[in-house]
């Protein structure tokens, strides 16, 4: 299993995994119950529950550089430009906006 942090504002908002079934998405409950909680997409709005896709979520997959910026990314990290949580993850710490993805160690868990 894949898991990656998702931080709103440096903040920690959600959690998103990827495995065998898909990926699968989840609000953090600390986050949840804090005051007025953004939700990170209009396309994930908050809720308890976990959202689940075959597909990497398209509010996530639109984060992942494109064109010249995903070329180098590629080559320089031996991307794969198929593997799309590898993409985010090593792609996304510093997105324009304010949403970013870090990824997590399971030693850190």
């Amino acid at each position: 299993m894949i898991k990656a942090e998702i931080k709103m504002h440096n903040k920690t908002a959600g959690w998103l995994s990827q495995d065998e079934n898909g990926y699968h998405f989840f609000y953090d409950k600390v986050y949840l119950e804090s005051n007025s909680p953004e939700a990170i997409s209009l396309t994930l709005p908050i809720r308890k529950d976990t959202y689940t896709s075959k597909i990497l979520f398209p509010f996530f997959d639109g984060l992942i550089p494109e064109g010249w910026l995903l070329d180098i990314a590629e080559k320089n990290w031996k991307l794969n430009p198929r593997d799309r949580m590898g993409l985010l993850l090593s792609c996304c710490k510093d997105c324009i906006g304010a949403v970013s993805v870090y990824p997590v160690n399971e030693e850190e868990i």
